[in-house]
């Protein structure tokens, strides 16, 4: 629970102070001993300090734990916390937080403010401060007050430092907004070239982000490092959509808040567009790097960090000219080693891929940028971006005149003379640490005799020269014999890195150095430093040494060696006369240390014949003060005796029922993890499997196996250093499964029987070598032993039968292991004639005038036994008669030359199979040949056009070809082939040739596009296809839209809750896009619209009043649109108006007023009617109609007449109900009539004209009555004129115009288009004209204004 008192005073006497693990909590606790499973309270998060802008939400919130469950409450350090008006407090069950909330800060609410937690056993209290900063007067829903620069500087909570050994915090928080794919980029930054390892923390921790980000920040993506663009500004972004536009965004750099503006000339600016948010550093400087956070509230959403290097181009990119197609690159030399640099174009950067192939060389000065198979859209400026200095060129592509297509470089700058540049930069790099390597040489020698000196004189020295007493300051530089680091007992090996006179890149990664040691990435900042580290007394070393000494040309590697293998260390020097020494762990070695040492010309090689576990080491070489040194790593992966393994793996052979059993001894490095696997399913010990594995042995025993346990059986042996596996085969013999069925029957005679069938599926692991054949006549009980067959031939023919009788057979295989289950016949029948079925009908192979050769295939069904030969008949087209042409017996093959036939005769042919039983059916006939010579193909077809077409179907036409004698014979019919346009192989409409010269394909897909053409053919062959030139599409003739019904609706009114049904009817050709739009928009889900190549219908199964409004359908095709609007109004009857009310002001008249129908503001269209009843005339009379107000006045009254009157509310449905008036009376006074003649006095009536009531502004629905009206007086009585458009109406008969008693009106019975424009009215008398106009609008008109 959480309250906002202050902690008791009276507290427990005992308070024993003691600090919580969390930083800033300091914890009192009440008792001496606490009791077991009780614990005083503590702070699992504490508050944090809070900086927010005045007249925003303050936050404190803190997580507690202890037992019993602690009491949160809260305090400040200059005033209270108990006005709830300011203060809330409150415990979030789902994130376990106890949450202290300022409503709305103030300036003096800026303070240190206390979280207590307080059980029985003791108490708990941090502090936390709330910085406040002025809104600078704008409002609170005000964007730019987020915008304006803060006055109050505040800093944020630093990130922890790097601690010797682990990943920068830096990197966490950059990889944590990062995205994915830039993940290798920024793990490279900071020399983590392997991140697979912290994937899953990473993940653990945008988890806990995210949740974080989520009490502010509905939706982030998007998010983008910074890079500086090529208008010098540097930039990131993110898209994010707040939940609270409000909310406070603040930047920081480096852990200080900064202030920004909405300003681009700001140094810092925020572009907000949409939910993108833009930050920006204007001019960068190399003061501006740091890193850069932006939080919403208390959320960070985004982490970057800006380095500017101090680079800069030594050689820079150059306008580029390229063919289309071809490859462009631009290149640049640096003149300080870097990763990569930024490539752009004007609005966006280049990414690493399939356009664009960014490369760095390998000493990272020379950076290349390859445009891919440039296009004209590649065309323009291209800038090289290094730190904060740039360099653009220009890239133009032409086009290729020859439309060659490749791809080969282009560039305008010569390739030699970068890289020489190249060269120079990198040789004028090595030259300056070979010159800091010589005058480091120089005073260390210098150094090395000084200390020599001062030790002959009994002094101390400082550590430097390794002889001294550890007591120095530390400052060697680790060059020189045996100098220390400074800070041990003088026997130091000289190195403060991993080579002679390097001082080490800090985090012991790189252990081969092949120059002198230094950095080649430190910058001459780092020189610098190290020249006031290295200032003494003394004379100064020259800049230039020329003798470089002995160096190193390729250094030692880390190797890597299995137990007993022989392994190598290697290293070369420029020397071939250097002499050097061989360490292993810092202990010089020689050739009696097992190891050999050879020397062969300026390679020095160590040779470890056989390698043992003792013999990883890290291993140095040394040569003239220069070293080079590198760590062997012995490993022992499992490995298996090859007499062993070839006596696993040869194959366990078993009977059923019986065990197996394997056995592999192996050896290799501790712990050995062993799997065995049976068909690579891994086997774990059961009631028939056992495993017993040692630290040199694995024994597994399959017992009671069985035929389905035979397969593969591997052991898997595996270990840190590697896996090893061996493979063996269970081979488990058995009796064969039954032979497979069902037995085909091969021939079924009047005195034999033959069937085969197929092998058993599973032969048991060894030959099948017998079948046992047993026959049953049907109908009988016994079966007979027909004896065994060889196993080769799975067929058996019974000579032994009788003709007429049914039999049924068993066959049982047999091996060596014993005998299968049996294989059942059906029942075979000896002796019943089945005849075969009708072979294939004959092909026509080739006709001469004297000879047709002909092919057919055999029956499927032979009618169970072998054919034995064909009959071959023959037809002379026109008559009904058969004729056989082997009249010599039976064709035994399935081909023969037919030679009985006469020249120019027509012949049909049909065959049949013979078997034992007799000739089967005849076959269907081939096609009629003609006996004479092979005709030459047709010409192509002439004429070929579309006739008509549809969405399904379209039809051709054609000439037939002309015969050309001895070139191109008569065609005799045509093959129609289409051809889809995406496809490339054509498809033939007619299996057989049509004789007509037209034809109509079907079955086509809409709209789909289609290859046509036509194929002439004749016997002797096809002849070449012909095309129509271009493609045709399924669909009809092209046809504008247009709709077909002259009369339909353009007004509808629906009854609320009633359906709205609206058909639309029109031709189109090819099928239109139809769109419907309610008053210009698309309308809403709930309308249902269903379309098809006719018509459209709109459907509003429910309607409601907001369905009213003026829906447009349009019709839309390649050749044009149509559009069409209907208004439907949705409307219900009206309700009636309010109460009536009378008054009388000037005798004759009476003035009705009436409250508003409930209806009136949710239809436009509802106006009101008035109708009238006296006591004289008993029937009731419209007295006004097509009121739009609330009040109307009736004249003609009589006094002594009763009236009665009632007010109709009325739409587009009709009329309500009506309100009716009390009963209006004029008594008639009837008194003796008496004159008073009054004194005569001359008075002055008369009165210029005026309006008493001008005429006002109107917007009257199209099609509807427009009632427009004023009031006027002058004495004498005024002409009143009406005008529209400045011309007269008074005797214009389409204007009903009405002047009573000064109220003068004019009604337009039906408003068009043509009436919209100024109407005036003109009133004059003798003393004066004075005039008063208005504009009437239609509803229509101002909805089109409105969409333009």
């Amino acid at each position: 629970m959480s309250s906002v008192t202050n902690p008791d005073p009276n507290a427990p006497k005992v308070a024993i102070k003691k600090r919580s693990r969390v930083p800033g909590v300091m914890i009192t606790q009440y008792v001496e001993q606490l009791p077991a499973g009780k614990s005083t309270p503590d702070f699992t998060r504490k508050p944090m300090a809070t900086t927010v802008q005045e007249g925003k939400k303050a936050f404190f919130k803190a997580v507690v734990n202890g037992e019993p469950a602690p009491t949160v409450t809260w305090g400040r350090n200059k005033g209270q916390v108990e006005d709830p008006e300011k203060y809330k407090t409150r415990f979030e069950e789902r994130a376990q937080e106890h949450i202290l909330e300022i409503l709305c800060v103030k300036p003096d609410q800026a303070d240190t403010y206390k979280c207590f937690a307080t059980n029985e056993y003791g108490q708990a209290v941090c502090t936390a401060t709330l910085n406040v900063f002025e809104a600078n007067g704008q409002g609170p829903q005000d964007f730019r007050s987020m915008l304006k620069k803060t006055v109050v500087v505040t800093r944020k909570k630093q990130l922890p430092p790097k601690k010797e050994g682990e990943i920068d915090p830096k990197l966490w928080e950059l990889l944590i907004s990062a995205p994915k794919k830039d993940y290798e980029k920024i793990c490279l930054d900071f020399g983590v070239t392997d991140f697979r390892w912290m994937l899953k923390r990473l993940n653990q921790m945008k988890k806990e982000r995210k949740d974080e980000q989520a009490k502010v920040v509905e939706q982030l993506e998007s998010v983008k490092q910074i890079e500086v663009k090529p208008d010098g500004r540097a930039e990131f972004s993110v898209d994010m959509k707040l939940w609270d536009p409000n909310s406070t965004i603040n930047l920081y750099k480096d852990g200080t808040m900064v202030p920004y503006g909405d300003d681009e000339n700001s140094k810092h600016s925020l572009k907000k567009t949409g939910n993108k948010y833009v930050f920006s550093i204007k001019d960068p400087q190399p003061e501006d790097a740091g890193f850069y956070q932006i939080d919403v509230e208390e959320a960070n959403v985004l982490a970057t960090d800006f380095q500017v290097p101090a680079v800069e181009f030594a050689a820079k990119i150059k306008d580029v000219k390229a063919v289309e197609s071809e490859d462009a690159i631009f290149q640049c030399v640096l003149s300080t080693p870097l990763n990569r640099i930024t490539w752009s174009k004007q609005d966006s950067s280049l990414e690493h891929g399939d356009k664009y192939d960014i490369t760095v060389s390998e000493d990272k000065l020379t950076h290349t940028l390859r445009v891919k198979g440039c296009e004209m859209t590649d065309n323009g400026a291209y800038y090289a971006i290094a730190g904060i200095t740039s360099s653009s060129a220009s890239l133009t592509v032409e086009a290729d005149p020859n439309g060659r297509k490749g791809r080969k470089g282009a560039q305008t700058g010569d390739q030699d003379d970068l890289n020489k540049l190249a060269l120079e930069q990198q040789a004028k790099l090595q030259k300056e640490k070979d010159d800091l390597d010589a005058a480091r040489r120089a005073q260390a020698e210098k150094d090395a005799a000084d200390a020599a000196a001062k030790a002959a004189l009994g002094d101390g020295g400082d550590g430097r020269d390794g002889s001294g007493d550890g007591a120095g300051d530390g400052s060697g530089d680790g060059s020189g014999v045996g100098s220390g680091d400074g800070s041990g007992d003088g026997s130091g090996d000289g190195s403060g890195g991993k080579t002679d006179g390097d001082e080490g890149d800090g985090d012991g990664k790189n252990k081969n150095l092949l120059t002198d040691g230094d950095d080649e990435n430190k910058t001459d900042d780092g020189d610098d430093k190290r020249k006031k580290k290295r200032s003494r007394t003394g004379p100064l070393v020259p800049d230039t040494v020329l003798d470089r000494g002995v160096q190193f040309v390729s250094g030692l590697s880390d190797t890597d060696a299995n137990v007993g293998e022989r392994a190598e260390l290697s290293c070369k020097l420029s020397s071939e006369t250097s002499e050097g020494r061989w360490y292993k762990n810092g202990k010089l070695l020689t050739n009696e240390d097992g190891v050999t040492i050879i020397k062969d010309g300026a390679c020095h090689r160590l040779i470890i014949d056989c390698c043992k576990k003792d013999d990883t080491a890290v291993y140095r070489f040394e040569a003239e003060g220069r070293k080079s040194e590198a760590t062997l790593n012995i490993q022992d992966p499992p490995k298996i005796d090859a007499d062993a393994l070839g006596k696993f793996t040869q194959p366990v052979i078993i009977k059923a029922g019986e065990n197996a059993e394997w056995k592999l001894p192996f050896s290799g490095g501790e712990p050995m993890n062993i799997q065995w696997y049976k068909d690579d399913d891994e086997l774990l010990p059961g009631l028939n499997v056992k495993i017993e594995t040692s630290a040199t042995e694995s024994k597994l025993r399959l017992t009671k196996c069985q035929r389905k346990d035979s397969g593969e059986v591997k052991i898997k042996i595996k270990n840190e250093f590697g896996t090893t596996e061996a493979i063996s085969k269970l081979i488990v013999l058995d009796k064969p499964t039954p032979p497979q069925g069902p037995a085909d029957i091969m021939e079924s005679a009047v005195t034999s029987v033959e069937f085969k069938w197929k092998p058993p599926k599973d032969s048991g692991g060894c030959p099948v070598t017998n079948y046992i054949i047993e026959r049953q006549q049907v109908g009988r009980n016994k079966w007979s032993n027909l004896g065994e067959i060889p196993g080769s031939n799975p067929s058996y023919k019974d000579s032994d039968v009788d003709p007429g009788r049914r039999y049924c057979y068993r066959i049982s295989a047999k091996n060596a292991e014993g005998i299968s289950d049996y294989l059942q016949t059906e029942d075979i029948a000896a002796g019943v004639l089945r005849y075969p079925g009708a072979p294939t009908a004959p092909k026509v192979v080739s006709a001469f005038k004297d000879c047709i050769n002909l092919a057919w295939s055999p029956p499927c069904d032979t009618g169970g036994t072998k054919i034995v030969g064909y009959n071959l008949e023959k037809n002379k087209k026109g008559t009904n008669y058969w004729s056989l042409v082997n009249q010599g017996g039976p064709i035994k093959d399935t081909k023969y030359a037919v030679k009985d036939v006469f020249e120019g005769a027509a012949y049909e042919f049909r065959v049949s199979a013979i078997n034992l039983s007799g000739a089967g059916d005849p076959s269907i006939p081939c096609d009629t040949v003609i006996a004479r010579d092979p005709m030459k193909p047709p010409g192509k077809v002439t004429d070929l056009k579309l006739t008509s077409s549809n969405y399904t179907t379209f039809s051709l036409a054609w000439t037939k070809p002309k015969e050309i004698k001895g070139v191109e014979d008569e065609a005799q019919g045509y093959y129609v082939e289409i051809r889809p346009i995406e496809n490339l192989e054509w498809t033939r409409c007619n299996a057989s040739p049509i004789t007509l010269t037209s034809y109509t394909v079907l079955g086509l897909k809409a709209m789909a596009t289609y290859w046509v053409r036509v194929i002439a053919t004749n016997y002797g062959g096809d002849g070449e296809p012909q095309g129509l030139d271009n493609y045709i599409i399924a669909m009809p003739p092209p046809v504008k839209p247009k709709f077909k019904d002259c009369n339909m609706k353009t007004f509808m009114v629906v009854r609320s809750g009633n359906t709205v049904r609206l058909n639309i009817n029109f031709e189109a050709s090819p099928m239109p896009e139809i769109s419907w739009l309610k008053d210009g928009i698309l309308v809403p889900k709930h309308v249902t619209i269903t379309n098809s190549d006719k018509g459209s219908q709109l459907l509003i199964p429910t309607s409601e009043r907001t369905d009213t409004g003026i829906y447009t359908i349009t019709v839309k095709n390649i050749v044009g649109q149509e559009s069409f609007n209907v208004e439907i109004r949705v409307t219900d009857d009206p309700k009636p108006p309010g109460p009536v009310e009378l008054d009388q002001n000037i005798p004759g008249t009476v003035t009705l007023s009436w409250a508003s129908s409930p209806d009136e503001k949710r239809d436009d269209r509802l106006h009101y009617m008035v109708s009238k009843r006296d006591s004289f005339k008993r029937t009731w009379r419209t007295v006004a109609d097509n009121l739009f107000n609330n009040k109307f006045t009736v004249v003609n009254i009589l006094p002594g007449r009763q009236y009665f009157f009632r007010v109709f509310a009325k739409n587009d449905m009709g009329l309500s109900t009506p309100s009716e008036s009390p009963v209006f009376e004029t008594k008639k006074e009837r008194e003796k009539f008496k004159l008073n003649m009054p004194e005569t006095k001359s008075l002055d009536f008369e009165s210029p004209p005026s309006f008493i009531v001008p005429l006002k502004r109107r917007t009257a629905p199209q099609g509807y009555e427009c009632y427009m009206s004023c009031a006027v007086k002058g004495d004498p009585a005024p002409r009143v004129t009406w005008y529209r458009n400045n011309i007269s109406l008074n005797i214009n008969t389409n204007y009903y115009i009405t002047n009573v008693c000064g109220v003068c009106s004019m009604l337009i019975l039906r408003v068009g288009p043509k009436d919209n424009g100024e109407y005036k009215v003109v009133i004059e008398n003798k003393l004066g004209r004075t005039e008063s106009s208005m504009m009437l609008n239609n509803e229509e008109e101002l909805q089109l204004l409105d969409r333009r």
